[in-house]
């Protein structure tokens, strides 16, 4: 069993950053993908961007490339999502979540989540 708690959300402008922690319980985090994911109302939860459990590899949306990066510390149980140049339409809740296996798109393939953080980026 895996928990996941996110933070660093906020409200921001335009052109801004912003740092969102995952935090993990348990031993095993270290055999995990993570993935971050955001949701607007009314729309499906969309795929951001990915590592895998070692951190070696990344995978990122289109529409996040250059802007953000994600990165894992297993000693500390965390990933980190630093996001840049921040727009307005990045604005949504940021899930992580976290699978045995390789990082997919797929909300579906997903066994942990955590409980979402906003992210309001003003124009």
């Amino acid at each position: 069993q895996v928990q996941l708690v996110e933070s660093g959300g906020g409200l921001v402008q335009a052109g801004g950053s912003l740092r969102l922690s995952c935090a993990a319980s348990g031993r095993t985090f270290s055999t995990y993908a993570v993935g971050w994911f955001r949701q607007v109302p009314g729309k499906e939860r969309e795929f951001v961007v990915g590592i895998t459990r070692s951190g070696s590899s990344t995978y990122y949306a289109d529409s996040v490339k250059g802007r953000f990066t994600i990165s894992r510390d297993n000693a500390k149980n965390t990933v980190y999502l630093q996001m840049n140049s921040l727009r307005p339409e990045d604005t949504a809740v940021y899930y992580c979540a976290a699978r045995r296996g390789v990082v997919t798109v797929s909300t579906r393939e997903y066994e942990y989540w955590g409980q979402g953080t906003q992210v309001t980026v003003s124009s």
